[in-house]
């Protein structure tokens, strides 16, 4: 692949060392390339405007500028660029914020190497994503919204597809799944992949999110 195809990076982080082990793993991916380095908002806000990056990994707390108001200009200027949030934060007060803001991603600096660069090709692709322990805040906040009224579910599933679904939305394995449904776990695999695809979404806590959404959780399994 020519440096022209690869997915362009621009790190934010207030923390050069942390700044420096990100450009390392994501080097070590042929298709990736970072083309710079910020350590405020403003210098994201900067560079963004000089590189044009495809993906911008972003930290929250920065001197100057932070990371939700650089987010906020760089998504109202260049709304085309995916914004991935790498942070230590997960309150409420935080995702909440950022996901209003027009993040891409929310994932935790807990997360493995192999983990953040498949998060990068996620949102490079225009797919979300969502830390498991983030998602589960995101479900309360939901959740103590009142009033609540799912939306009705326009996308068709299939009878067994929505129960899949809602096995799914109450954190349950494929293996789970297989058992409740005795079906093998290649099925429930099967069954998942036309899931994703008929919802758009491209992980199981998208799904499980989409189910929240649309009152699924709340239906009774048979």
């Amino acid at each position: 692949m020519t440096d022209i195809e690869k997915i362009t990076i621009l790190i934010a982080d207030d923390h050069s060392l942390v700044r420096e082990g990100i450009r390392k793993i994501l080097e070590l991916e042929p298709d990736l390339q970072v083309v710079g380095e910020a350590a405020t908002g403003q210098e994201a806000i900067e560079m963004t405007r000089r590189y044009q990056p495809q993906v911008i990994i972003m930290d929250i707390n920065m001197p100057g500028l932070n990371g939700i108001e650089a987010t906020k200009v760089i998504r109202q200027e260049w709304p085309q660029i995916a914004i991935l949030a790498l942070t230590i934060h997960d309150d409420e007060e935080y995702i909440i914020e950022l996901l209003r803001s027009g993040v891409s991603g929310y994932v935790l600096k807990d997360i493995s190497a192999e983990e953040l660069v498949q998060a990068v090709y996620q949102v490079a692709r225009g797919a979300r994503v969502i830390h498991p322990g983030v998602a589960q805040k995101v479900i309360g906040c939901i959740q103590k919204q009142k009033p609540f009224t799912p939306a009705p579910v326009s996308i068709p599933l299939t009878a067994r597809e929505r129960e899949i679904l809602i096995h799914v939305s109450l954190g349950k394995s494929n293996r789970e799944i297989a058992r409740e449904l005795f079906i093998s776990e290649k099925t429930v695999k099967n069954h998942l992949t036309h899931i994703f695809h008929k919802i758009g979404v491209s992980d199981r806590t998208q799904a499980a999110l989409y189910a929240l959404k649309h009152g699924l959780n709340d239906a009774k399994l048979e």
